[in-house]
């Protein structure tokens, strides 16, 4: 009998020590990542004010967890304040997020705006939220940007979800159209940063599930299945699926981009360039092989953290 307790004592204490194993690896990836991000694209600057955009969801909390501790051994100096729209959908419990960020020694304020009673009004039965509600949203949070003196808005935007805002564009909009790490407000008056840009979401949904995120569903836009977003997002984890690396593949071509195979004559002479009777030393591009158009095997997958993370 002693012998069969042991043996269970044995696997746990094996268990336990994989998953905490396994949640270090995580660990250093995510802050190795955003930390990349942040440097690549120049998010934060010495002195800055970073309001971090807190939903209740993982993708927010994650962002904000590791932007404090990312801060704490920083070489600059910048300051965190968390902002909560509360749009006053129907249930949305209160007292989470003060009660979260008040632990967590996070100054913080939590803006009341109906903007739910606005979006259900204006927007018919069936039809799509998210236009407006980001419209709405947007307007409001520049407006506190403002008010705090923040330098620059955080948003919780991963990987995942530039891959797909790309997509969307392709299929829906006909545009060559992404969802940038960093951008400077119509207005011109704010500068909005997107931290996690390298950070795959499975890598949140666990993230969050290891530190056990007090999580509120959206129970606006967040319940909508039919979304095209929705679809989009199922489509490229299937690929995913069936071909490991597709997803990192699709994100790394974001910034790996070749405008004389595009199409934007804006963007290259395509009306000018002639024969100049010099080689190109890297090659003929004029066609591409005709293996490039076949199905493809599973590619080996990339990853952005090298050094095996």
């Amino acid at each position: 009998m002693n012998s069969i307790v042991d043996a269970g004592i044995v696997a746990d204490d094996k268990a336990a020590k994989k998953a905490a194993f396994e949640a270090n690896k995580l660990s250093k990836r995510l802050h190795r990542q955003v930390g990349q991000a942040i440097t690549d694209f120049n998010m934060v600057e010495d002195g800055d004010k970073v309001m971090v955009c807190l939903s209740g969801g993982k993708d927010s909390y994650a962002l904000l967890d590791i932007l404090l501790s990312l801060r704490e051994r920083a070489p600059i100096h910048f300051d965190i304040v968390a902002v909560n729209l509360d749009q006053k959908q129907p249930g949305f419990p209160a007292h989470v997020l003060p009660e979260y960020l008040t632990g967590r020694g996070v100054p913080f304020r939590i803006e009341e705006q109906d903007t739910y009673s606005i979006v259900k009004r204006l927007v018919p039965e069936g039809k799509t939220m998210c236009s407006l509600c980001s419209r709405l949203r947007r307007g409001i949070l520049y407006r506190v940007a403002s008010e705090l003196g923040a330098t620059k808005i955080a948003l919780g935007h991963h990987r995942d979800d530039m891959v797909v805002t790309l997509l969307m564009n392709m299929f829906f909009g006909s545009r060559m159209k992404g969802m940038p790490p960093k951008l400077v407000s119509d207005d011109g008056r704010h500068t909005v940063i997107r931290p996690l840009a390298y950070v795959a979401e499975t890598d949140l949904e666990r993230w969050a599930a290891h530190r056990q995120f007090p999580i509120i569903p959206c129970t606006l836009c967040g319940s909508q299945d039919n979304l095209q977003r929705v679809q989009v997002k199922k489509m490229i984890r299937d690929w995913e699926k069936q071909y490991p690396g597709r997803i990192d593949n699709m994100f790394s071509a974001m910034g790996n981009i070749t405008l004389s195979h595009m199409m934007d004559r804006n963007l290259f002479p395509f009306t000018t360039i002639r024969p100049t009777g010099i080689a190109d030393p890297a090659g003929d591009k004029a066609f591409d092989e005709d293996e490039d158009c076949a199905t493809p095997p599973a590619p080996a997958v990339i990853r952005l953290d090298l050094d095996g993370g």
